[in-house]
């Protein structure tokens, strides 16, 4: 991965500052593929950190592999509790 193409993508996101444009700019550079993944990734961080339902209920109820719900926690596990409180208020 090249570091200054991902800092960029990053400014991009940041300075599409409505939903519209921002939506626009993802339809552009991402596949159907690829944002029906980070979509199942949202929504796998979203069960995780609701703590209600068991990781092999959340694969059934989502169609995906348990080892995705499994990396999804183990990930989960590394980031910071700055990121960890956004994602609980933003999810």
């Amino acid at each position: 991965m090249n570091p200054k193409g991902w800092r960029y993508f990053l400014t991009l996101c940041q300075e599409a500052k409505d939903e519209k444009l921002l939506s626009e700019l993802f339809e552009l550079l991402l596949t159907p593929e690829e944002k029906a993944s980070i979509e199942t990734r949202c929504l796998i961080v979203k069960a995780l950190l609701e703590q209600k339902l068991p990781q092999r209920r959340i694969s059934d109820n989502l169609d995906v592999s348990i080892a995705k719900i499994t990396r999804g926690s183990n990930e989960l596990k590394r980031i910071s509790e700055k990121l960890k409180h956004y994602l609980q208020q933003h999810l």
